[in-house]
């Protein structure tokens, strides 16, 4: 079966004043459709430039990136951001949300496109199907400062599974949750791989990264199979 993603050989340096410096170097990966990764490391290790780079946000300096089988190492910004829309859900440790629309209004806008807003009846569709996924679809019509951080973050998924990515890339998504609530946000975050969605998890949390399929570390740039999991 052909991955989602394959990494090979990929680096990154940093240029600027003073000596260039590695940020990546020789980093293998690869991502199937309904797998879980978790990326562990130190602040600093390259966690968020890695997934920067699978996000199409950057590029690598070296080695290949295949993307469904075709290579996009050196793909130009306008495809690359077709592609970001097309194939990919975003979550972040802050949530993003706009505060004078509501959850409902918040998710909605992931659907607008160059072509514009889909039909009025089968945007609300999804939208309500994406709040319904992740348990919230009851908060609809709240505004974000009146939902909790962790039913924030619930729509911050929503907003990213609306167009029903194939890959969904989430950067410390619990950092700014409790323990409790933070393991139910994995839940719904994992509830996506069953659904085929491959996921990649950034995270210090060593707990939520074991319920992943597959444990990897960056040190130093170099990435490490800390736990594998069972072959695809």
């Amino acid at each position: 079966m052909t991955p989602l993603i394959q990494l090979t050989g990929v680096g990154k340096t940093l240029k600027g004043q003073g000596e260039p410096r590695s940020i990546l170097s020789g980093v293998d990966m690869t991502l199937h459709a309904g797998e879980s990764v978790a990326i562990l490391g130190r602040s600093g290790s390259g966690k968020s430039t890695l997934l920067s780079l699978i996000g199409l946000f950057d590029r690598p300096d070296d080695g290949q990136y295949l993307l469904h089988g075709n290579d996009i190492s050196r793909i130009a910004e306008r495809r690359a951001a077709r592609l970001r829309s097309a194939e990919f859900g975003f979550v972040f440790q802050r949530f993003f949300l706009l505060k004078h629309l509501t959850a409902m209004q918040n998710v909605a806008m992931a659907l607008v496109n160059g072509q514009g807003w889909a039909a009025r009846r089968r945007r609300r569709a999804r939208v309500m199907a994406a709040l319904d996924q992740v348990g919230v679809a009851h908060l609809a019509k709240q505004r974000p400062p009146r939902l909790s951080g962790g039913e924030q973050q619930r729509v911050a998924i929503a907003r990213a599974l609306v167009r029903e990515p194939r890959i969904l890339l989430a950067d410390e998504p619990t950092g700014a949750l409790d323990t409790e609530t933070g393991a139910l946000v994995i839940d719904v975050l994992h509830a996506a791989t069953e659904r085929g969605c491959g996921l990649v998890l950034v995270t210090h949390d060593h707990a939520h990264a074991n319920r992943m399929g597959r444990v990897l570390r960056l040190n130093d740039g170099v990435l490490v199979t800390e736990r594998a999991g069972v072959s695809v």
